[in-house]
This record gives C-alpha cells, sequence and structure tokens, in this order.
C-alpha cells in the first residue's frame, strides 16, 4: 500500500489539529523524527495551524536531532555486531556502497549534511556520510548544525510566508 504526499499532509494537518495542548507539540516531536516526514514537512503544517513558532522550532528540532543520534548509535552498534558476525562491515557490499561513496566524493560532510534536508532527508544524509567513513561524533555535529539551521529557517520562512498570506 502506497501514500501519495498530498494526502500524508492532510493527514499530518487533521491527526495536529485534532489534538490539543502539549499533545500537538508531542506530535510535532514524533513527526519530526520520521524520516519522511521531518521538519520540512511539520514544521509548516504546525506554524500554519496556529502553534507557537519558537516552540514548534525547538520541538521538531530536537526530535529531528534526537532521532539521528539515535540512527547513529544504531548504526554503530549494527556495524559492531556484523564485524563480530562475519568479519567485515558490510559496507563494501554491492552498489550501494559505490554511489553512497560517489555521493561523499562529491559533497563531502559539510555539503552532504547541509543538502540533506532537502535532498535525500537528513537520515539518509546521515547514513551515506557513516557507509562513506566519517566518524559519528562528526556526523551528529554536521547534522545538528544543518538541522538547526534549516529549522530557524523553515520557521522564519512559515512565519513570514502565513503573515504575508494574511493566515497568522
Amino acid at each position: 500500500m502506497e501514500t501519495s504526499l498530498p494526502p500524508l499532509l492532510v493527514e499530518i494537518g487533521a491527526t495536529l489539529e485534532e489534538a490539543g495542548g502539549l499533545l500537538q507539540y508531542a506530535l510535532v516531536f514524533v513527526f519530526a523524527a520520521i524520516p519522511l516526514i521531518e521538519i520540512l514537512v511539520v514544521v509548516p503544517i504546525a506554524i500554519g495551524l496556529g502553534l507557537n513558532p519558537i516552540a514548534t522550532g525547538t520541538v521538531a528540532f530536537a526530535g529531528n536531532a534526537l532521532s539521528v543520534c539515535a540512527l547513529v548509535v544504531f548504526h554503530r552498534r549494527l556495524t559492531e555486531w556484523w564485524r563480530a558476525r562475519r568479519g567485515t562491515d558490510g559496507s563494501e557490499d554491492g552498489g550501494r556502497y559505490a554511489r553512497a561513496r560517489r555521493l561523499w566524493d562529491r559533497y563531502g560532510l559539510p555539503g552532504l549534511s547541509l543538502g540533506g534536508p532537502v535532498l535525500t532527508g537528513v537520515h539518509v544524509a546521515a547514513l551515506v556520510a557513516l557507509f562513506a567513513g566519517s566518524r559519528s561524533r562528526a556526523v551528529v555535529g554536521w547534522m545538528t548544525v544543518s538541522i538547526g539551521a534549516w529549522t530557524a529557517l523553515l520557521v522564519a520562512g512559515s512565519v513570514f510566508g502565513f503573515s504575508v498570506l494574511g493566515l497568522l
């Protein structure tokens, strides 16, 4: 069963609208942590529904950043388990590693981190960086900076856009 983007956006908006009070912000946190949705979707929807922009940005940033940190920790443990079981980290197998390596060679960690939220999603960008051999701390650091910058831009852009439209 495949879900197209517009119904998904309506569903997120409806879910946020039906919730009340702190539950709305908890849902913003959860939606920001989900790879398909992330901050690019949830921040404008939440602000458009009238949630406080600063609180929305803070909670969305926390949800997205913490899920990336969890992904990095999970990746490290899975790689260690795989290495102990098979004697290799598995990253050299197949075409996926080659594609990740080409992306890495072209953009590096800073470019991948800053462009990742828009180009691939921050979770995919983090995985590409990890498979390309970046240190976990560097990935977490660059991804956190990127998520913070994109969250600030999204909050400011959403507030400005909705106020120009007379919706705020």
